[in-house]
C-alpha cells in the first residue's frame, strides 16, 4: 500500500487538491508530498499553456472563487454570446454556460455581445465569418452584387440589405431573407392567341424589359413578382388588342403598344417594378387570313397602278391639246417648230428643201 504520494507541478501548471472529493486549494509550482494510505488525495494537473480550462468541476471552481485572479471567467445567460480572442487571433464563440480561461501565459481577450440583434455587427465579421465552425453558431447569408436582401425576423420587416455578407444568430429568432434580383431584365410574353373587335385570331409576341425599384415592396405585395408581371402583361395585352381591329392593329402597333405600356405601367407599380420598354415583337395571322390579305393588298396595289396609269394619260393629252392650242394661234411658234423638225432631220438624211411664202411643208420638193 502506497502510504505517501508525490505530486510535481511544474511552472506553467497549476495542481486542483482535492481530498474525499472535497476541493482544497489551488497548488503552485512546486513538489508536493501528501500521506495517502486511503488513497482519498486526487491532484490534477492542468497545463496552463492550454489557456482552456477544462475540468469536470470547473463549475465548483468557479463558484468557490479561486479562480477569481488568475483566470477569465465567463458566465453567459441564455441571451448572451462571447467571442474569444487570444493572442490577438479570434478562437471561438461562446453560447450560454460556464467557462474559463487561463490569462497569465496568453493575452485573452472576452467581447460580449447581446443576442437580442439578431443579426451580428461586428469591425471583424470578415473575420468571424472564416471560422472554421462558424454554422454551427451562425447563419450566414451572402447577397450578390446587382441585388438586394429584404431581412425579416419573426415575420416582421426590418431592413433592406445592400450586396455583402452577413451573419445571423442561430436559434434566437425565426430569420427570412429574400434575395431580389435588381438588374434590368427581359420578359419574353410569348404565344398569345387573342381576338380583336373585328373577331379575327391572331398570335403576339410582346417583350418586357423590367427592373425592381422596391425590393420589399416586390416580395411583400406578391409571392413572386416576376410572375405577377407576366401575368398582368398578358392580361393588358389582351385588352389592348380585343379593344381595335386588325387593321389599325397592323398600321399602328406603336399606337397598340402604348396603350399596352400604361395599362401594364400602372399595376407593375403596384409590385415594385419599373417597366422600362415594352414592345409588340410578331403579329402571326392564320394561313387563310394571310392569304387573303395578300389578294387584297395585291388588288390595291393593281388599282393604284391602273389610276397612276389613267392620270398620266390625262395629263400627256392635256398637254398635247395645250400645245395645239398655242401653235394654232401663233403662226411664228409653227415655222419655229418646223424648222426644229428639219434640223433633227438633217443631221442623218439628204434634205433638198425649197421655200417659199407659204408654208414649209408644202414647199418641200425632195427628201432623201
Amino acid at each position: 500500500m502506497q502510504v505517501l504520494k508525490r505530486i510535481r507541478v511544474h511552472s506553467y501548471e497549476t495542481g486542483i487538491y482535492f481530498r474525499d472529493g472535497e476541493f482544497k486549494a489551488l497548488l503552485e509550482a512546486g513538489r508536493y508530498w501528501f500521506a495517502d494510505p486511503l488513497n482519498r488525495v486526487r491532484v490534477d494537473v492542468l497545463s496552463r499553456r492550454d489557456p482552456w480550462i477544462r475540468h469536470p468541476d470547473l463549475d465548483l471552481l468557479i463558484r468557490d472563487g479561486v479562480l477569481a485572479n488568475r483566470a477569465e471567467i465567463v458566465d453567459l445567460k441564455d441571451d448572451k454570446r462571447a467571442l474569444v480572442w487570444i493572442d490577438g487571433r479570434f478562437e471561438t464563440v461562446l453560447e450560454p454556460g460556464r467557462f474559463a480561461l487561463w490569462n497569465d501565459l496568453c493575452d485573452v481577450r472576452i467581447e460580449y455581445v447581446d443576442t437580442a440583434s439578431v443579426r451580428f455587427d461586428h469591425p471583424r465579421a470578415g473575420v468571424i465569418a472564416r471560422w472554421k465552425e462558424v454554422t454551427r453558431v451562425f447563419n450566414m447569408v451572402t447577397i450578390d452584387p446587382g441585388h438586394a436582401g429584404v431581412y425579416f425576423c419573426n415575420g416582421n420587416y426590418v431592413e433592406t440589405m445592400a450586396p455583402g455578407q452577413y451573419l445571423f444568430w442561430k436559434d434566437v429568432a425565426r430569420v427570412k431573407v429574400f434575395h431580389v434580383d435588381l438588374r434590368e431584365r427581359v420578359m419574353d410574353v410569348a404565344g398569345q392567341e387573342i381576338m380583336t373587335a373585328d373577331k379575327v385570331t391572331l398570335r403576339l409576341n410582346a417583350l418586357v424589359c423590367y427592373r425592381v425599384v422596391d425590393p420589399r415592396l416586390s416580395v411583400t405585395a406578391s409571392e413572386d413578382s416576376t410572375q405577377a408581371i407576366y401575368r398582368e402583361a398578358q392580361l393588358a395585352l389582351r385588352a389592348a388588342i380585343g379593344g381595335c381591329e386588325l387593321d389599325t392593329l397592323l398600321s399602328d402597333k406603336n399606337g397598340v403598344a402604348v396603350e399596352f405600356e400604361a395599362t401594364l405601367r400602372r399595376r407593375a407599380a403596384q409590385f415594385g417594378v419599373k417597366i422600362i420598354n415594352l414592345g409588340i415583337r410578331d403579329v402571326i395571322l392564320p394561313g387563310e387570313m394571310k392569304a387573303l390579305l395578300n389578294r387584297v393588298i395585291e388588288a390595291r396595289k393593281a388599282a393604284d397602278a391602273n389610276l397612276i396609269t389613267r392620270r398620266e394619260e390625262t395629263a400627256a393629252m392635256r398637254s398635247q391639246a395645250n400645245t395645239a392650242r398655242l401653235l394654232e394661234n401663233n403662226p411664228t411658234l409653227m415655222r419655229l417648230r418646223e424648222l426644229d423638225l428639219l434640223e433633227k432631220i438633217a443631221g442623218s438624211a439628204k434634205l433638198n428643201v425649197v421655200l417659199g411664202e407659204k408654208g414649209l411643208a408644202d414647199r418641200i420638193v425632195n427628201i432623201l
